[in-house]
């Protein structure tokens, strides 16, 4: 799996922080960011979840 964030799109609602924790964070302005190294999504099965939670699409899942 291979996740990104469109750092454009997001308005920092913070639902995937909150979603999947050992996958995304909130910068220091309060949007969203990957935690460094998770790119893959750490095998967590939130990281779907956080994207469909996502308010304006700002995540994207791709399977590898």
């Amino acid at each position: 799996m291979r996740i990104s964030l469109d750092s454009d799109l997001c308005i920092g609602a913070g639902q995937c922080a909150l979603t999947a924790p050992n996958v995304f964070t909130q910068d220091d302005d309060g949007f969203g960011a990957l935690l460094p190294g998770r790119e893959d999504g750490a095998g967590d099965p939130l990281a779907r979840e956080a994207a469909r939670s996502c308010p304006v699409q700002a995540i994207t899942v791709e399977d590898s």
